[in-house]
């Protein structure tokens, strides 16, 4: 049996005696159980309990796990009648409604683990317990969870479970868990003042003035790279008329996840008065009104020809913005690369720190080919991509997304485009070299996404390149070919970074929050040991700050240690101490990160080169106390 095979098999196993562990516990009177399907580090199960499941009772069910598995009970499967199965489940709502929504000629069948505890399920399980008691599991949390993932639907409790084959492997999952703990960007973000949500913009980060000097630092590097490549910047609106979105197609595949001003239909009115309100808000009566107005529910009508949306994505303006003048074959590639921010709805339960928001900035690039340049063109992006991962230290992989059901345009033009996309793939990484999901494209065209991997062996799609026959076509964008014929180009979207917010949020737990010194927010903090040294300290400031080092300092009046523990916790790649020697010397005494040996007699001068090179070069790696000396 394949491994995935069979961790499947014991997983979903254990969670049937995860259920029957619950209701031993709980009485089999006092627990509705729903389903329980295997996960990737495990297992979990729905329940409707008396009560909730508190931290206290994790042991108590791992215990009662145990005690099932030590009784080497057997399993047996059985298939049975849908009236058969309806009066077995009776008193169970959530069976009996797996039942009713089942296939008039589906195979219905259960299984038994010892005789006391009876499942619906297709299976397959093991025969006996004991096949399980090499595995080991513990109880991972226990949370709410609506029905069928429907709000709508009854809140249950579901209860999580680690399971692996070994205990070993259960230990160095919980390590893996521990680390990733420690790493987790939404802590690292607040403990370092790099970013905040607020209740009032759900998904939607706060950057703050440490955060956003991290933000601009990738910006400048993103543009600077670009630059080189012939890329040109373009700005566009935020928000559009729904005009511009039914001609992309983004309405018909897009509109569910896009931000609405729809047209505006006035009013419901919440009184009789409420009329006055719209004579004259100038009156002296004008804060009653304006009370009253605040009470009115607004009528919309997202159908109004005047309805407008916040962008979530920047193609259809990259489009107008080709449009507005001819074009000749000698022009292309002409790309325009976009900074814009996009906002696209996303359901409460999927937001997650940066890696998953509301609001966002992505290093948008839009390029318009010929067909004969596309090759060349997408060899390019993907030297880009090389640099700048590279840069960071991360490695990828390309996976080639082929045509999705809901596919826009001709079946000819989307063979054309994956022929394109596969030779090149074909051609950087061997037939056979790169992952294929089939049917994962956009709407619009086939695409290349490009998978990084982080220090933990998580893998994170950031990058991707999508070619676009359909947008050129449905904009009517068209370029003059060397012969006078107007011809349509081939749109090329692409994007390394992908979005900002979820790749800020990757490399903070990568790097730990210790980022690289030409990245981090501020790069030197300056520590004066008593106001007298305060001249001294400025003059070391002066002389960073010219040299282009972002630097922080704290002349306040109190203890060196307290100011030292300040940027130790910021994670300031360098700590320089200054007193009456150094200012004497024209020297500074530096911690490096991560480091606990001080150098003293550093000149200043030499420090400033040292940090003038790590800014050019882009390091990952500081110089250390050791190449200090």
């Amino acid at each position: 049996m394949e491994r995935e095979d069979f961790l499947g098999l014991y997983r979903h196993s254990l969670a049937h005696v995860l259920a029957k562990a619950v209701i031993e516990i709980f009485g089999k009177d006092q627990v509705q159980y729903a389903i329980g399907p295997q996960i990737e580090d495990g297992c979990y199960y729905d329940f409707v309990l008396p009560r909730a499941v508190t931290e206290d009772d994790y042991k108590v069910i791992e215990d009662k796990m145990n005690e099932i598995l030590k009784r080497k009970e057997d399993w047996r499967r059985e298939e049975v009648s849908r009236a058969d199965a309806e009066k077995l489940f009776a008193n169970q709502k959530y069976k009996m409604e797996i039942i009713r929504d089942l296939p008039e000629d589906a195979t219905i069948s259960i299984y038994y683990t010892g005789e006391d505890y009876v499942d619906l399920c297709r299976g397959p399980h093991v025969e006996n317990s004991k096949e399980l008691l090499s595995t080991a599991f513990k109880v991972k949390s226990a949370s709410s969870a609506y029905w069928r993932g429907d709000q709508k639907n009854d809140s249950m409790q579901r209860i999580y479970l680690y399971a692996f084959p070994s205990k070993d492997e259960l230990k160095a999952h919980l390590n893996f868990i521990k680390e990733a703990l420690e790493r987790d960007h939404k802590k690292i973000g607040a403990k370092q003042e790099l970013f905040m949500f607020h209740e009032t913009a759900p998904g939607m980060p706060y950057w703050l003035p440490r955060g956003w000097k991290l933000y601009q630092e990738l910006l400048k590097y993103s543009r600077e790279i670009q630059e080189r490549h012939g890329y040109s910047e373009i700005a566009a609106p935020l928000i559009n008329n729904k005009k511009l979105w039914l001609i992309s197609g983004h309405w018909a595949h897009y509109v569910n996840n896009m931000f609405m001003v729809p047209g505006f239909d006035g009013y419901l009115k919440a009184d009789a008065e409420v009329p006055g309100v719209f004579e004259d808000l100038n009156d002296a009566d004008a804060p009653v009104h304006m009370a009253k107005l605040s009470a009115l529910t607004p009528l919309y009508n997202r159908e109004k020809e005047d309805t407008m949306a916040a962008k979530p994505m920047n193609c259809p303006n990259a489009m107008i913005t080709y449009k507005r003048t001819n074009h000749s074959y000698k022009e292309l590639p002409i790309r325009y690369s976009e900074y814009d921010v996009l906002h696209r709805k996303e359901k409460s339960g999927q937001m997650n720190g940066l890696f998953r928001v509301q609001e966002f900035r992505q290093d948008d690039d839009h390029t318009f080919v010929m067909e004969s340049q596309i090759e060349d063109e997408i060899a390019d992006i993907m030297s880009i991509a090389d640099e700048i991962y590279g840069t960071f230290g991360v490695t990828y992989r390309a996976e080639f997304s082929t045509r999705p059901d809901d596919f826009m345009g001709d079946i000819e033009v989307w063979n054309r485009a994956e022929a394109s996309l596969k030779k090149i793939l074909d051609a950087k990484y061997g037939e056979g070299g790169y992952e294929i999901n089939e049917g994962d494209g956009a709407f619009y065209g086939p695409k290349i996404d490009l998978q990084i991997k982080d220090a933990l062996g998580r893998e994170w799609q950031c990058g991707t390149i999508q070619l676009d026959f359909q947008l050129p076509h449905n904009f009517g964008l068209t370029y003059q070919d060397a012969e006078g014929n107007m011809v349509q180009p081939v749109v090329i979207h692409r994007a390394i970074y992908g979005s900002l917010e979820r790749f800020i949020g990757i490399i903070t737990e990568n790097f730990k929050g210790a980022f690289p010194f030409w990245l981090n927010p501020y790069q030197v903090g300056v520590v004066p040991i008593r106001v007298e040294h305060n001249d001294y300290a400025k003059k070391v400031v002066d002389a960073l700050t010219a040299a282009g080092v972002r630097v922080e300092v704290d002349y306040a009046d109190k203890n060196m240690n307290e100011k030292i523990k300040t940027y130790k916790t910021l994670r300031d790649p360098y700590i320089v101490v200054v007193g009456d020697k150094e200012a004497e010397e024209g020297t500074v005494a530096v911690t490096v990160r991560g480091e606990k040996q001080q150098i003293h007699g550093l000149k200043l001068e030499k420090f400033v080169e040292i940090c003038q090179e790590l800014n050019r070069t882009r390091a990952r790696d500081l110089v250390t106390a050791e190449d200090l000396k």
